[in-house]
C-alpha cells in the first residue's frame, strides 16, 4: 500500500515517535544540502560562536545537531500531513521560511547579545540565508516521506 493511500486511513499515520524520529535523519539530510552554502559563505565559524568557539568544524557540528532537532521538531508538529511527497516540499519549504525568522533573524542573534536583526532581512548575506532555510525546508520535507516510508 502507498503511503499516500495510508494516510487515508489514520490509524495508519506513523506513530509520533517514528515521525520524530525519521524526521530528525530528515533535517540532517536536510542540514548537509544548506551547510554547504553556508561553508562556502564561511558562516560556519559564527555559528561555532554559539558554543564559544570560532571554528568551523564546531559550528559544522552545532549545525548538524540544530538541523535534526528542527527536523524532529517538524516531524512533532507537522509530521502526519507531510507525509507525502505532495506536501512534503511545500510544507518544508514554508517551514524553512519560518526557521529563517525564528533562527538568524531572532534566536540567533539575541544568544549573540545583537537582539532581532529584521532591519537586516533584505540584505545580501540575509537573502542568501533566507535560500538556504528554503533549500533546508525542501530537502527536509522530501526526504521525510522518503525516510518514513523505508521505515516501515
Amino acid at each position: 500500500m502507498s503511503l499516500t493511500a495510508d494516510l487515508v486511513n489514520p490509524s495508519a499515520v506513523p506513530g509520533l515517535t517514528r515521525r520524530v524520529g525519521v524526521a530528525a535523519v530528515a533535517g540532517v539530510a536536510g542540514g548537509i544540502v544548506m551547510g554547504m552554502p553556508m561553508a562556502m559563505m564561511g558562516m560556519l565559524p559564527m555559528i561555532g560562536g554559539l558554543v564559544g568557539s570560532d571554528s568551523a568544524v564546531t559550528g559544522g557540528i552545532v549545525h548538524m545537531v540544530i538541523s535534526a532537532i528542527i527536523g524532529a521538531i517538524y516531524g512533532l508538529a507537522i509530521g502526519g500531513p507531510a507525509a507525502t511527497y505532495a506536501n512534503g516540499w511545500w510544507m518544508g519549504l514554508a517551514y524553512g521560511v519560518i526557521w529563517w525568522v525564528l533562527g538568524p533573524l531572532l534566536i540567533m542573534p539575541g544568544m549573540m547579545g545583537m537582539g532581532p536583526q529584521f532591519g537586516m532581512a533584505l540584505s545580501g548575506p540575509m537573502l542568501l540565508s533566507l535560500v538556504a532555510h528554503m533549500m533546508y525546508g525542501v530537502v527536509t520535507g522530501l526526504a521525510y516521506p522518503f525516510l518514513l516510508a523505508r521505515a516501515r
